[in-house]
């Protein structure tokens, strides 16, 4: 299974915040949507970093309540790993794994086009993993 059959079941929109927004609208978008995570893009949709809420942590823990008003791009992280919608399930896990990190922007020809989580990957492959038991006590009882 590829990101791109997780994306046509889940739906490709993801939350973007703008780099100059403050941590506290940040802070807010997540809790209101229910999501761990934030795209941080640029004016032209260019992906610029992503801030989750383990960035947010790290920066209140250091900071205290101070951080609160400060833009979103000083404690983003900068280097984000982006997979595409040909990308297998597999291959993505690989990564938040090695990355230790749970969502993963997909992007295709520079342009983001979805986001994959962890939820959405350990969903799938115990989807799978349940389908091919199921096919083998079929063909046991059949056999």
């Amino acid at each position: 299974m590829t990101v791109a059959r997780i994306l046509i079941e889940k739906g490709n929109s993801v939350v973007t915040i703008g780099p100059a927004h403050t941590l506290d609208a940040a802070i807010h978008l997540l809790a209101e949507k229910s999501i761990g995570a934030l795209v941080v893009t640029e004016a032209d949709g260019r992906v610029a970093g992503i801030l989750s809420e383990r960035d947010i942590m790290r920066v209140l823990a250091k900071l205290g309540a101070a951080a609160l008003d400060e833009p979103v791009s000083a404690h983003m992280t900068r280097k984000v790993t982006t997979c595409g919608r040909s990308t297998t399930v597999e291959e993505v896990m690989q990564t938040m794994t090695a990355g230790r990190f749970r969502h993963v922007p997909v992007c295709e020809d520079g342009h983001l086009v979805g986001m994959v989580s962890i939820g959405d990957v350990v969903k799938r492959r115990i989807a799978t993993v349940e389908a091919e038991h199921q096919a083998l006590r079929d063909y046991i009882t059949t056999a």
